[in-house]
């Protein structure tokens, strides 16, 4: 029987892990002869401060909500699926096609038809390694790094050679017209007579609310969901069970490929930049890995976990505006310290906890 109540396990050591990491972070920030204190002010003014460091705080968490949930599902077959970065850089050439094919007609056309096209090019580049690891046995971290290299490879060949404009010199495509782009979130609050400022956040974040209740009736709720969670957590028992490995470990890395690659249309078609650039994931796909374990691959923990990491992105790059001597470096460092204690030290908290926990329950009796 687990000794600890779920909110404990859910809440209350990533919470612990979390101010460690401030904490130690705090310390790194006096040795570089700043106040610790006034930098925390400035990251979270920044960050949750308005709307407008709202508005790139929750841009940024759209897409580690994406690749956070990816994660997270292939965890739950016991699958290690680093393959995020490929699957949402090969899923953005997809959404890309969409777009430059139908810009010309009107979002709520574009919108359905680049979901598709990125759960498809996602799945399909996440096809190939589950492929490997249920036929051939070939182990899922390896097959799936090298696919994050061939994606990014083959990305730059099609952007240099079929899909740039002609005569530029930067590899990217056309920027979509008009009808391709996806509604800003400040557009749709004008709709209902509300004021924002303008920034990338984008109707991506409505669909990735959406995807999480899905991610959670799929894994919760579903015979194909407990299927997946008997195989991750035994798969000799579940193969007694009659459960297919082949299948499973194919359906969860199929899944975990279309939310990876969904991320690209928070930032192909949903920000800014409204064209298929260079590397467009900028290392999303590595900090969904972040976002699953800190979130306990759990929607609502992921959710959580990538709206920390949208606040640690957005308001760390307002702290280096303001306070120059705290480098951009420096906030890796910061993200490199919450993912340190949150996922390889997490047993150096949750042991006392648990002994704790275990005392106070034989105190109890």
């Amino acid at each position: 029987m687990n000794v600890l109540p779920k909110w404990v396990d859910i809440i209350l050591i990533p919470l612990i892990n979390l101010l460690l990491a401030l904490i130690v972070a705090g310390i790194v920030v006096i040795f570089i002869g700043e106040n610790p204190v006034e930098a925390m002010r400035l990251l979270i003014v920044g960050a949750l401060g308005s709307s407008y460091g709202i508005g790139f705080t929750l841009f940024y968490a759209t897409s580690f909500v994406f690749t956070g949930l990816a994660v997270a599902v292939a965890f739950h077959a016991s699958l290690f699926n680093i393959g995020g970065e490929g699957q949402a850089g090969i899923a953005g050439l997809g959404v890309a096609i969409v777009a430059l094919n139908l810009d010309h007609t009107h979002w709520l056309l574009v919108f359905p038809l680049a979901i598709i096209a990125a759960a498809l090019f996602g799945a399909a580049w996440a096809a190939i390694p589950a492929y490997l690891q249920a036929k051939r046995g070939s182990h899922i971290v390896i097959t799936t790094i090298m696919f994050n290299y061939i994606a990014s490879a083959l990305l730059i060949y099609l952007l240099v050679n079929q899909l740039k404009v002609e005569g530029a010199m930067a590899p990217e495509t056309r920027r979509f017209a008009e009808g391709a782009h996806l509604p800003f979130m400040h557009e749709m609050m004008g709709w209902i007579g509300l004021s924002m400022t303008k920034t990338p956040m984008n109707i991506s974040f409505i669909w990735a609310l959406m995807c999480c209740v899905g991610v959670w009736l799929l894994i919760w709720r579903t015979r194909l969901g407990y299927e997946i969670r008997a195989f991750g957590q035994s798969e000799p028992a579940a193969r007694y069970a009659g459960i297919s490995p082949t299948k499973i470990i194919m359906i969860a890395m199929l899944i975990s490929g279309a939310l990876a690659g969904m991320m690209a249309l928070n930032v192909v078609v949903g920000g800014f930049s409204q064209k298929l650039v260079n590397d467009p994931i900028q290392g999303a796909g590595f900090v969904g890995i972040a976002v699953a374990l800190m979130g306990r691959s759990h929607p609502v923990g992921v959710l959580l976990a990538a709206i920390l990491f949208g606040v640690l992105y957005q308001g760390g790059a307002e702290l280096a505006f303001e306070m120059p001597s705290i480098s951009r470096e420096m906030i890796l460092v910061i993200q490199a310290l919450v993912i340190l204690f949150t996922g390889a030290l997490e047993n150096m908290v949750r042991g006392p906890v648990t002994r704790l926990f275990l005392s106070l329950r034989r105190g109890a009796i």
